[in-house]
């Protein structure tokens, strides 16, 4: 299909997909989407919301992994249940099996609220889009870019990491150029800030001359 396509009245809500890599930008260009007014769909905080404090997801989580994944105030150590799956395929699929049915639930729930509000176009942002075989269900797909070793060098600085921890944490990902070839439109990110936002406001045009929406929608920047 060539996009997610929900009935509002008239006028059809198009959710179109936003991924990369880690310190690919991915985050950057949500935020300027943000701004220009588009309603952007955080993969990653559904996950926060699917094992936060209280819920079943959390429940089911410790049942799986053990106490030793929660952090004092009782809420999920994300880096002691990184360190349990990293290596791990089999504790991976078990945390996924968990986690995404979730994940799924809540962004069936704040597409339906955005439909209700009559929004005709939202971004659905997720790290792995592609890998979760979803790229099809979230066109136009926008993949942002850049080489190898820009994140690594940009890892290494976002997280403190050495060169070895930061290596590892970009070639567990699958490689960007794989993404790439799925994508309807490329972000490459390895000039400056200014040059990454431009971009992002010719792929918002693009994408809105695609799904036949007026762009002058998102001229101006969100106050």
């Amino acid at each position: 299909m060539p996009w997610i396509t929900i009935p509002i009245k008239h006028v059809p809500l198009h959710l179109f997909g936003l991924t990369g890599g880690i310190a690919s930008g991915k985050s950057t260009v949500a935020s300027r989407l943000r701004a220009r007014g588009v309603p952007v769909l955080d993969a990653d905080l559904f996950a926060r919301e699917a094992v936060a404090v209280g819920t079943e997801g959390l429940a089911e989580v410790v049942r799986a992994f053990g106490a030793g994944v929660l952090a004092a105030d009782g809420s999920l150590d994300r880096k002691a249940v990184a360190a349990l799956v990293f290596a791990d395929d089999a504790k991976r699929r078990a945390l996924n099996a968990i986690v995404h049915p979730r994940i799924g639930a809540l962004g069936v729930q704040r597409t339906a609220e955005l439909d209700a509000r009559g929004e005709p176009l939202a971004c659905y942002e997720a790290a792995l889009l592609v890998e979760n075989g979803l790229a099809d269900m979230f066109r136009p797909l926008v993949v942002v870019a850049v080489p190898e070793d820009v994140q690594i060098a940009r890892t290494r600085t976002r997280d403190g990491a050495t060169e070895d921890e930061a290596a590892a944490r970009v070639r567990a990902q699958m490689p960007l150029a794989k993404k790439v070839a799925l994508a309807d439109f490329v972000l490459e990110n390895t000039g400056s800030l200014e040059a990454l936002e431009a971009a992002t406001d010719r792929m918002l045009n693009a994408v809105c001359a695609r799904c036949g929406i007026d762009a002058d929608r998102y001229a101006a920047l969100a106050t």
